[in-house]
């Protein structure tokens, strides 16, 4: 469905993703209302939330905002991991209802149970509990599926709710507080060769894996959301084949230029031991299947950092 003039309302418009939905959103001619702390709106504030959807009067609602981090700052921080993306969720969704606006939701792979078959199936999404290290962050994202289910039910609500694996991209997330494994990788390894340092450590044990999707190719699947979908239930956006953390780093070392070693510190968290999810649903519903292979997105992501990466550094110490 075209969505040329739509009236489309993005919470987290500012956002690594955020971007990159509002740009394909304008292009395509749709009347984008961005949303975000930056531009003065706190969704954790029930009233903010409303004052958002009576300014913009919106027929979709995308909602991409959260607090989101790595596995440091999930355990730094829990509970405000879990009550901010829980308010934020829960004021967006109940305003947009008010307001007669169907929902996009944007969930997350960390709500699958910690030991899940691979690839994760949409229906597995119930069948235990998250991972311990990011358990709070991914049961909040969780929790909107049955809200938004149970806005279906009592007011009709329309929504479509789709959970994205592992993003990362150019514009990512490179502080080393808060950054999620990719950024963090080639922060680490980069800074480690630009030193001239002859090994660098890296947290866990590498044995883990990851699936990761281009944060280009998740914008283009929301895009196509936000044209019509109404459907009741999760679909998985996947990206990449199985890789793990240790062959990961392998790449990122390469693209970097570091010739050294990589060691691994198995006193830290690996996080979920395997991560990977199923994209029929994402092939037959939305007609969409992701294009940026991970070398490829990778090298971008890369070439992106190591250009900008001087000033990045300096803003983020």
């Amino acid at each position: 469905m075209t969505i040329k003039d739509f009236k489309v309302l993005v919470t987290g418009a500012t956002g690594f993703l955020g971007k990159r939905l509002t740009a394909i959103l304008d292009a395509a001619g749709a009347r984008v209302y961005p949303v975000s702390r930056s531009l003065g709106y706190d969704l954790r504030d029930k009233a903010e939330a409303y004052r958002a959807f009576l300014e913009s009067r919106p027929e979709v609602a995308v909602h991409l905002a959260a607090r989101v981090g790595g596995i440091g700052a999930n355990q730094e921080h829990p509970d405000h991991f879990f009550t901010d993306n829980m308010r934020m969720g829960m004021n967006v969704i109940e305003a947009a209802a008010s307001a007669g606006a169907r929902v996009v939701a944007v969930g997350t792979v960390c709500s699958y149970p910690k030991h899940c078959p691979v690839p994760f199936r949409e229906e597995d999404l119930w069948n235990g509990y998250p991972e311990e290290t990011n358990a709070p962050y991914g049961v909040a994202k969780r929790s909107l599926l049955v809200m938004c289910a149970a806005y279906r039910a009592r007011r009709g609500l329309k929504y479509a709710y789709l959970v994205p694996c592992n993003l990362y991209g150019i514009g990512d997330n490179f502080d080393a507080r808060t950054s999620h494994v990719i950024p963090a990788l080639i922060r680490r390894i980069s800074e480690a060769a630009q030193a001239g340092r002859k090994s660098v450590t890296l947290w866990g044990t590498g044995k883990a894996t990851r699936s990761f999707l281009y944060v280009d190719d998740a914008a283009e699947a929301i895009a196509r959301a936000v044209g019509g979908l109404d459907y009741e239930g999760a679909i998985n956006l996947p990206g990449s084949e199985e890789i793990t953390i240790e062959n990961l780093a392998s790449i990122i070392a390469s693209l970097v230029g570091f010739q050294g070693a990589l060691f691994w510190d198995p006193q830290k968290p690996d996080g979920q031991p395997r991560r990977a999810i199923d994209g029929s649903r994402a092939k037959d519903i939305l007609a969409w299947t992701p294009s940026v292979g991970l070398e490829e997105g990778l090298r971008k992501t890369v070439d992106w950092w190591l250009a900008q990466g001087k000033d990045l550094v300096q803003e983020l110490r």
